[in-house]
């Protein structure tokens, strides 16, 4: 089982680190129960960023997040990518490395998407394999981020909640359970998401993310969702987000806003409203 505490995280609300917001961070100590960064923003040695980095690392807990390592591709890891991110883990041991159930580079073309993946035998032996040797690398249990998808394989023998119940038990991994990502697929994809959730190996949920979405419109007419991290968290996905905390408990939980990125102050108070739902189950629990 992967809860919060085993992770090293704590039971807390926390924000995704920005250049934007690196002075107020410092300067302010905002209450936060931690942060987290994209890996990739910091594979140099020095600069800039590792400059802030360090500093607010002295003050709050430390969560990395991949966004391409492209664990899901059909091609081998890049070895010197994994060498990269072991040397940043080393250099800040955060509590939790995370990465996403999906694809993003194949034949050396990086497509700077996040991409879907058939859910069959194959896939999952495949992935399997790859958490294996990124476990191995990095000397520690990662966590995979459930994706939002707009399309779906026709030829995929699993239900998506299956197959991460699968991947979880057979490679070790943790759950990052992206609750706007499951939203976006349910909604895309005229899924219950109850029953998604439900589904879902929530024992081994070691992080939460909430996030904003747009919405739009398919070639039919029928609504469509885009995970834009741009925006709030909709009203929507709050409830979502009450809802799984019924099932799992208080679990640390990140407020991602990548696009449009909007003042500090903003983004805190996101930040505060999710504490507030953790507060709120942790005295039903009492």
């Amino acid at each position: 089982m992967v809860a919060s505490g085993e992770t090293g995280l704590p039971v807390a609300a926390g924000v995704g680190l920005k250049p934007e917001h690196f002075e107020q961070v410092i300067g302010k100590a905002p209450a936060l129960g931690f942060v987290e960064i994209h890996a990739e923003n910091y594979l140099v040695a020095g600069g800039p960023m590792h400059h802030y980095l360090e500093r607010v690392c002295a003050r709050y807990p430390l969560s990395v997040h991949g966004v391409g390592l492209s664990i899901g591709g059909e091609e081998p890891l890049d070895r010197g990518h994994l060498q990269a991110l072991r040397g940043l883990l080393d250099r800040y041991q955060p509590a939790v490395f995370s990465e996403h159930l999906a694809w993003s580079s194949h034949g050396g073309i990086f497509f700077n998407d996040l991409l879907p993946l058939p859910y069959t035998r194959r896939t999952l032996e495949r992935l399997c394999e790859h958490i294996e040797q990124v476990q191995d690398a990095l000397g520690r249990r990662i966590l995979l981020e459930n994706p939002s998808t707009y399309v779906e394989f026709s030829g995929s023998s699993y239900s998506e909640a299956e197959f991460i119940g699968e991947l979880v038990k057979r490679s070790g991994c943790g759950l990052l359970l992206d609750v706007n990502n499951a939203y976006i697929s349910c909604i895309n994809h005229g899924r219950d998401l109850d029953e998604f959730i439900a589904a879902l190996p929530l024992h081994a949920v070691g992080e939460i993310h909430l996030a904003g979405f747009h919405r739009d419109r398919d070639s039919l007419g029928a609504p469509l969702l885009i995970d834009s991290h741009g925006s709030a968290v909709d009203r929507a996905v709050w409830q979502a987000y009450e809802s799984v905390l019924e099932r799992t408990g208080p679990l640390s939980t990140l407020i991602e806003w990548d696009n449009d990125i909007p003042p500090f102050e903003t983004l805190c108070a996101e930040a505060a409203r999710a504490q507030g739902y953790l507060s709120a189950c942790a005295v039903r629990e009492a």
